[in-house]
């Protein structure tokens, strides 16, 4: 048996020729026409207007705040239980982070404690500079309820949806909340470029300004002038070429990851102490991963026993985020809660989830987490 991945890449024969078209083409540097096309088609995919094509989600964060001016010293909320990436371009720019826990209906950001943040800021006369907002695991947050406590205090939101691509949220697509979206390609997101990413808004400007800064900042002229810092961050033609291919088959690719997930919640429903990440029935998430909780005294077993028995059938699993409150690195951050959060660290574990799993990988991961010594 080969080995089961958390979430592989899952290309095809189409890929292959678009790729091979586009090299045969001679567009092999960044931009070209796969990248015009590639923004447009996802574009409409998302319902915005414009999107930037990057060479990461953390390269469109990065940029994000640059264009919303936040500067050293200033301050940025974001959910503590989140991949660094989220945290790292915060201080990128020089800013702080603030952490703010999750809530129990999504794990995601916590409108009740950020509200009660942003109020004690305000009475304070020290609002931080933006919020990014992540929509964790494929599910997006209650943007209706963060839009609102950040407009009344004109705090601009940031949506890192690079979990999220093809998730809603009361009808409305993942990466169209607040001032700018983020979404990433990486080889285990639910598109894949290899690397990459894309960065979209509704206001035109953010994703004008975003491919001049990522194109070194170069001003109009017949020669190299640039007047503002700029940075290398533009995607390449050949690698827009497969995210074309990619997005073709989005809605199989997610339909796929949610059958994965519902196979799991059917095959697993009947064992002691295993619980799953909630699904807020206001969104539709697209199960990126599949996470589950473990209680070890009704389980038998601790998530850490079942992800090395999961070991030795040559399955990947891994533990939930930790939050990063817990990071060394951020050790000295303010986290507004952080308990929440500390528990889906202490008691979760992601199980594979890509769209390539047959029926046959399930029942084997499945197989693998009753078998762990232990289980009651």
């Amino acid at each position: 048996m080969s080995r089961l991945y958390l979430s592989p890449p899952d290309v095809g024969p189409d890929e292959r020729e678009m790729l091979v078209e586009a090299f045969d083409s001679n567009w092999i540097a960044p931009l070209g026409p796969h990248v015009d096309a590639f923004e447009r088609e996802f574009a409409e995919a998302v319902g915005v207007p414009s999107a930037a094509a990057l060479s990461s989600g953390t390269a469109g964060l990065h940029l994000a705040l640059v264009m919303l001016g936040v500067r050293p010293g200033d301050e940025v909320v974001i959910p503590t239980l989140t991949f660094v990436a989220t945290a790292n371009v915060v201080k990128y720019v020089g800013a702080r982070p603030i952490f703010v826990d999750s809530d129990t209906s999504t794990w995601n950001l916590d409108p009740n404690r950020l509200d009660d943040l942003l109020r004690a800021r305000a009475a304070a006369g020290a609002l931080p500079a933006a919020l990014i907002g992540v929509d964790l695991y494929g599910q997006c947050a209650d943007w209706p309820a963060i839009e609102e406590i950040c407009g009344r205090h004109d705090v601009p939101i940031v949506e890192d949806a690079a979990e999220a691509l093809g998730a809603t949220w009361a009808g409305r697509a993942a990466g169209s909340f607040g001032a700018i979206g983020v979404f990433s390609f990486n080889g285990n997101k639910i598109i894949t470029t290899s690397g990459g990413g894309m960065l979209v808004s509704h206001d035109a400007s953010y994703t004008d300004s975003a491919r001049k800064l990522s194109t070194q900042a170069r001003d109009q002229a017949p020669h190299y002038e640039h007047s503002v810092l700029g940075f290398n961050y533009r995607m390449s033609n050949l690698l827009a070429a497969v995210g074309r291919a990619q997005l073709r088959s989005l809605p199989d690719k997610v339909a796929r990851r949610r059958a994965v997930n519902a196979a799991y919640r059917d095959q697993l429903a009947a064992a002691p102490g295993i619980a799953f990440m909630p699904a807020d029935p206001r969104g539709e998430p697209t199960n990126w991963l599949t996470v589950v909780t473990v209680d070890e005294e009704r389980f038998g077993a601790s998530p850490t026993q079942i992800r090395e028995h999961l070991e030795t059938y040559d399955i990947e699993a891994r533990p939930a985020w930790k939050p990063m409150h817990l990071q060394p690195y951020y050790a000295d951050c303010e986290v507004v809660g952080g308990e929440l959060a500390e528990h889906v660290f202490r008691t979760g574990l992601c199980l594979p989830s890509g769209s390539t799993m047959t029926d046959d990988d399930i029942e084997r991961v499945v197989r693998g987490v009753l078998d762990t010594p232990g289980r009651r």
